[in-house]
């Protein structure tokens, strides 16, 4: 300070206040300035009293001064944090991002000790979704329930709540939860401001300090904007994360159109190749084939019998129960019907006849598509046998010609008749069965349809004589050609089937003699009451053997009692001395020990082998029966050929 020409002190007037707020001063100058005053006060005895006044006015007002440029300098720094604020909340945020933004605005702009965000659910309830400054773990998370703390109050009113100091605040509807967090992080002054979205509210963001204090109103405004700022934000980043779930969604869709597109005319391709081999005349094991492997499977088709006619595989194990309703099923839905362990059943239908099942094991689950396939394979299978059906009928007048020819004139097959056949694909110098069947319902008409389409299936010749089919079919076995073609027929007429059959023949010459002992084999049926069952010269036994054009006694022995005789003949053993014993005694083990001169625990024991070697059953009246007939018949041609042998080792004695 120095001294004016007055004698007093120039830096102790007012203007000495004015240069100090030109200079922005620190308050300190202020301070030292007038105790300056007042000093000189002291020693003029009072007489600068007025001075001293003017002085200490003059100071109040540039306190006054400075303290009202301080709020503008920091209310043009909030702003101008408020405006940065701004701009980073227009960035591309994901939810989580944005929030973390927020709080941390929140508390750096306006010095809180810890600043938080809870967002609102649609029932009311809320939560804390992310804090800044927190010292502990408990906060984010938190449940916050509905109508407890300053959140709720705040989103209720739309408008700032605050308190000096939380926990001792009787006004406000405490919660255990919020008021743990409180007391953990030592806080006393919070304030809470509604995040404002049109007529609703998005949540609540939070101030607090760790001491008591009131919140003016330059931070209230300020951290009401700044919320209200967050809102449009948030709300924004919302729709942004939805339009993008959206567009994921449309890409994920398109996604799955053109794998539908292409899977769909893959489909088509398939059902074209499948329709381009029925009109190719591929047979059923070639279609089966090329629908296997577009499905990537293994594919059995099954008759309206449930018996299998091709298969592409081997099957897993299955239960025939549950096919059996699946199959049921899948004719009343007319749909492809899925079984346990990626198994699929197709019902294979023309109109509303049923013409069988598809079975398809899957290496992988089907999709929509796949399932599609599998019907219109199954529509395929039906149409190829509708065709096979219709040349079965057409060839139906020829064949009838052939087997005419077979069986009325069997001493003048020819070879032109030869080559008709083979024209049919049919080789008569295989062995063939020959099955004669009676419908006993007696309708003629739908069985000699199936009987075509049959014989023609199973590549053989058909024809209708004195009131029955007559099928002559490829193979060894005429039991089981029988049985088969019973099994068929029979569920189609909706009644019993009478079936006899006999073979195989040995050329097309035999065609006649075993057709004669079919239609024997019949008869010998309904003479045993056994209508609607089967019959062939091997299921007859020995009544078969008399049926016999050719009385094969050997087949007849062999059949019965060949296991008995091999094992003699490999082991030397006389089961077959027993068994003869053990008849003749009445089946007495006891008379037949007595006779063989053996312990009865002798014969028991070759009992026991005799039971594994013909089961467990040949004791029973017919078995038993049976096994007496080829003893005697053996006995009997052993003799007869001792006879006829006798003067030949009598010529060579002498």
């Amino acid at each position: 300070m120095r001294e004016g020409d007055d004698g007093g002190y120039a830096g102790s007037t007012p203007l000495a206040v004015l240069e100090l707020l030109a200079a922005d001063a620190p308050q300190s100058a202020y301070d030292d300035l007038l105790a300056e005053g007042r000093a000189r006060a002291r020693a003029a005895a009072g007489a600068d009293e007025p001075a001293l006044a003017e002085l200490t006015r003059a100071v109040e007002l540039a306190r006054s001064v400075r303290a009202r440029a301080s709020r503008h300098k920091q209310r043009e720094a909030a702003l101008t944090a408020l405006v940065d604020t701004a701009h980073d909340l227009t960035s591309p945020y994901d939810i989580d991002g944005l929030l973390r933004l927020i709080t941390r605005r929140a508390r750096r702009l306006l010095g809180f000790d810890m600043a938080w965000l809870s967002l609102s659910r649609p029932n009311g309830s809320a939560y804390v979704r992310t804090s800044e400054g927190e010292t502990t773990a408990l906060n984010v998370g938190l449940e916050l329930g509905t109508g407890r703390g300053l959140g709720s109050i705040a989103q209720v009113r739309r408008s700032p709540v605050w308190t000096a100091d939380y926990l001792a605040d009787p006004g406000i509807a405490h919660a255990p939860g919020i008021d743990a967090v409180v007391r953990a992080e030592g806080l006393h002054a919070i304030i809470a401001v509604p995040l404002r979205r049109g007529d609703s509210t998005l949540g609540a963001l939070y101030g607090a300090d760790r001491s008591v204090r009131e919140f003016t109103p330059d931070e209230i405004g300020m951290l009401l904007s700044l919320a209200d700022l967050a809102a449009v934000a948030i709300e924004k980043a919302r729709l942004l994360e939805q339009t993008r779930d959206e567009v994921t969604e449309l890409e994920a869709f398109g996604s799955r159109t053109n794998t539908a597109l292409t899977r769909v005319r893959y489909l088509w391709e398939c059902h074209a190749r499948l329709a381009g081999l029925v009109l190719d005349g591929a047979g059923l094991a070639t279609l089966a084939r090329a629908t296997a492997d577009a499905l990537d499977g293994v594919l059995q088709v099954r008759d309206p019998g449930g018996r299998p006619l091709t298969a592409t595989g081997d099957l897993p194990d299955l239960d025939e129960d549950a096919v059996t309703k699946a199959a049921l099923q899948a004719l009343t839905e007319r749909w492809p019907v899925r079984l346990p362990g990626d198994l699929w059943l197709a019902p294979v239908l023309a109109g509303a006849e049923d013409l069988g099942v598809l079975l398809l094991s899957a290496s992988a689950p089907l999709a929509d598509e796949d399932v599609r396939l599998l019907q219109l394979a199954a529509q395929s299978v039906a149409s190829l046998m509708l065709i096979q059906r219709g040349t079965a009928a057409a060839e139906g007048p020829v064949h009838d010609e052939i087997l005419a020819d077979l069986l009325d004139r069997p001493h003048s097959v020819d070879l032109h008749l030869l080559e008709r056949t083979r024209r049919l694909g049919i080789d008569l110098d295989r062995p063939h069965v020959v099955v004669v069947a009676r419908p006993e319902g007696g309708e003629l008409g739908k069985a000699v349809a199936w009987a075509s389409s049959y014989a023609y299936r199973m590549g053989g010749l058909k024809g209708v004589r004195r009131g029955c089919l007559v099928l002559v079919l490829p193979g060894t076995d005429a039991s089981a050609a029988a049985h088969r073609a019973s099994g068929e027929l029979s569920p189609l007429l909706g009644h019993a089937v009478s079936t006899g059959a006999a073979g195989p023949t040995g050329g097309p010459g035999e065609v006649a003699r075993v057709y004669a002992e079919a239609v024997r084999c019949l008869d010998a049926l309904t003479a045993l009451d056994g209508v609607g069952g089967t019959a062939s010269l091997r299921e007859l036994g020995f009544l078969g053997l008399l049926l016999s054009a050719d009385h094969d006694v050997e087949s007849f022995i062999a059949a019965t009692i060949g296991p008995v005789l091999d094992y003699d003949a490999d082991r030397l053993t006389e089961l077959t001395r027993t068994l003869e014993a053990y008849f003749a005694s009445g089946s007495s083990p006891t008379h037949a020990a007595e006779a063989l001169h053996v312990h009865p625990n002798t014969v028991s024991r070759r009992l026991e082998r005799i039971a594994e070697l013909l089961g467990a059953e040949w004791q029973k009246p017919g078995r038993a029966l049976e096994i007496q007939m080829a003893l005697r018949l053996r006995k009997a041609r052993r003799a007869l050929h001792d006879r006829r042998t006798a003067p030949d080792r009598a010529a060579e004695a002498t």
